[in-house]
């Protein structure tokens, strides 16, 4: 892992966007996290977590998983009402930030800058991206984690792994040409455990995964069989 990695963040890993769904809001969103710590202990597979903003600190306290922003803004102190502070989301217990995500997306110099203020407060940076040639440009900025998700399969169940793995091939290869450091996931459309195999063999070492966790109607039982096919 990058250096700047928590030591409770280790690679496979299974990365939980909560997104605002009722069912990752609030106290739900704390019953998710206990879920995914019990399935992390079970397995010994990393499970992160990535609540709203106002849960993380609650979330972070409550469970020993790794909890990760949805976003933070390239600000510092100051004058900047209504921006999430990067300092402010490392303080209330997250280790990292997703960046870049299909529904809060950036243009490349904001999530430059974004890498830069998250580097200088220590958080674990994952930028989302859409395709091999973003990915590989957003290799260049040196972020720790690249998840790359084709946002037409967002949350339609249809795995890009298997729809598109020419994208997931050709991303590993695309930034692992431009930087090897990077620790590559795959997203969009995960909800089986042949689907996480199939984007580890494809060179991904781990997954970004939403509605396919959070609105299961068993999310203990997806998650155990997410975690189960990483060591396949």
């Amino acid at each position: 892992m990058p250096k700047l990695s928590s030591r409770r963040v280790h690679t496979p890993i299974v990365l939980v966007n909560f997104k605002t769904y009722a069912e990752g809001t609030g106290k739900n969103a704390l019953k998710l996290a206990e879920l995914c710590e019990k399935v992390s202990f079970e397995t010994k597979v990393c499970i992160g977590v990535a609540p709203q903003s106002v849960d993380i600190a609650p979330i972070a306290s409550a469970v020993t998983v790794p909890v990760f922003a949805q976003h933070i803004d390239p600000v510092t102190h100051g004058s900047f009402t209504g921006h999430v502070l990067p300092e402010a989301v490392k303080e209330g217990g997250a280790v990292g930030t997703l960046i870049n995500h299909s529904e809060r997306r950036l243009k490349l110099a904001d999530i430059d800058a974004i890498i830069t203020r998250a580097r200088e407060a220590h958080l674990i940076s994952v930028v989302c991206s859409n395709n091999a040639s973003v990915s590989a440009a957003t290799a260049a900025l040196k972020p720790d984690m690249i998840a790359v998700e084709p946002p037409e399969l967002i949350g339609t169940g249809i795995p890009v792994s298997k729809a598109k793995p020419e994208v997931v091939s050709g991303t590993v290869d695309l930034v692992k040409r431009v930087n090897r450091d990077v620790v590559i996931l795959c997203g969009a459309g995960i909800t089986h455990g042949e689907d996480v195999a199939a984007a580890l063999r494809l060179g991904t070492e781990g997954i970004l995964v939403a509605s396919g966790v959070v609105k299961a109607k068993d999310p203990y039982k997806v998650l155990l069989e997410f975690a189960e096919n990483m060591h396949k």
